[in-house]
């Protein structure tokens, strides 16, 4: 049985979409975990126009989100959310990988 992959909640979707409809054709977005924070890794996001071979896409309702490799084993069955409450917007990773967090939920530890 493969592993499930993450995948976009409807709001994080339409919020990409928005995101990349006022950037250059073929601008994606680029979902990364590397170490730091103050868990131990952080989730990054970033601008890319660059799809690399093994890079996972993730496309959904006009958005379209690269993840590599080496973030994706730290992303199995995550959903990729966003927020938009009281305290402000963010994108928000529901990560079952993730045995804690920090408080404002941008890094974690595995």
């Amino acid at each position: 049985m493969s592993p499930i992959p993450p995948f976009l909640s409807d709001r994080a979707a339409r919020r990409i979409a928005a995101i990349l409809s006022k950037e250059p054709a073929g601008t994606m977005l680029r979902l990364a975990v590397t170490g730091g924070g103050c868990s131990g890794f952080q989730y990054n996001f970033a601008l890319d126009e660059t799809r690399m071979d093994d890079d996972l896409v993730l496309e959904k309702d006009g958005a379209t989100v690269l993840i590599d490799p080496v973030s994706l084993d730290f992303l199995v069955g995550a959903e990729i959310d966003f927020t938009d409450d009281l305290i402000g917007q963010a994108f928000k990773i529901n990560n079952p990988n993730a045995t804690s967090s920090c408080g404002c939920g941008t890094s974690f530890s595995v």
